[in-house]
């Protein structure tokens, strides 16, 4: 009985052999967790790191390339600020020279109209003077000689008629800018009217009629020959000799005003040509009948 006592006590014995080496693997398993949890750790710390150095890195080549942009934009925009005042300060310039050639130009312009309107003001008084005086003339005639008192009313009826027409054919009568830039006189474009005009007595008149080829016409006191016609187009081209200078007009239209100036006239001469046929023209010289050498 001892004996079996003895075995039953022994057998356990590797039961517990068995538990010491799954507690030593456990151990070691546990152990190895550790050391890679620690291993796992500072691969994190490190990894953490890099990416703390590759943000200041970054950051810093942003804030670097912000700076350039910058200066970059900064410059730029000088350079346009700078070109902008250019060209305004060049605008303003060119509107500061048209704004003075327009108003020299307006002065010029007015000061000739008022030229113009003083010279045909001078005429029409003149005109109005030389109609008071003949008035006073008949009134005074009327007057003195009581005789005859039908027949000057009879003369007054018809100085009034003939006056009358005269202011009616004066009325169309028309003046035009001469070719030089000068308010012509009174223009005839036909026979009645230059009638009409020298009724008037304000100016000389001169008819011509010229011929191409043929040779240079006395006009007055100047010389003109003719170089072209153009009927269908309404223009020619005139050669004209004054104070021994030679002017040649070109391209000249039907009624036109054609302006020169002698040395002994303030007034210009002007040549109308009221009919242009081929290699002809028909038409008169107006001279001033007072003249007056120019300043």
């Amino acid at each position: 009985m001892p004996n079996e006592l003895d075995n039953s006590h022994d057998t356990p014995a590797p039961k517990s052999h068995g538990h010491a080496i799954l507690i030593g693997v456990l151990a070691a398993g546990l152990v190895g967790a550790l050391a890679w949890d620690g291993y796992l750790l500072n691969q994190a710390n490190q990894l953490k790191a890099s990416v703390a150095a590759v943000q200041d890195d970054t950051h810093a080549q942003i804030a670097k390339l912000s700076d350039a942009t910058t200066a970059l934009l900064d410059q730029r925009l000088q350079t346009i600020d700078g070109q902008i005042k250019a060209a305004e300060g060049n605008s303003d310039t060119a509107l500061k020279r048209a704004r003075m050639e327009s108003l020299k130009q307006t002065k010029e312009l007015n000061q000739r109209l008022a030229d113009q309107q003083k010279e045909v003001s001078g005429e029409l008084t003149e005109l109005k003077d030389a109609t008071t005086t003949a008035n006073s003339k008949i009134s005074d005639v009327t007057n003195d000689v009581t005789g005859v008192k039908s027949d000057v009313t009879t003369v007054k009826q018809d100085v009034a008629t003939t006056q009358t027409a005269l202011d009616k054919t004066t009325s169309d009568l028309k003046r035009a800018m001469g070719d030089m830039g000068v308010m012509s006189g009174l223009i005839a474009t036909n026979s009645k009217d230059l009638a009409a005009l020298r009724e008037l007595g304000e100016r000389n008149y001169f008819e011509f009629d010229l011929k191409k080829g043929a040779a240079t016409q006395k006009v007055g006191d100047v010389t003109i020959s003719l170089k072209k016609s153009d009927p269908k187009r309404e223009r020619y081209t005139i050669s004209v000799i004054a104070d021994d200078k030679h002017v040649e007009k070109r391209d000249k239209t039907l009624d036109e005003p054609v302006q020169l100036y002698v040395s002994d006239s303030r007034q210009p001469y002007e040549i109308v040509v009221n009919q242009i046929k081929k290699d002809e023209i028909v038409g008169y010289l107006a001279t001033p009948k007072v003249k007056m050498a120019r300043r």
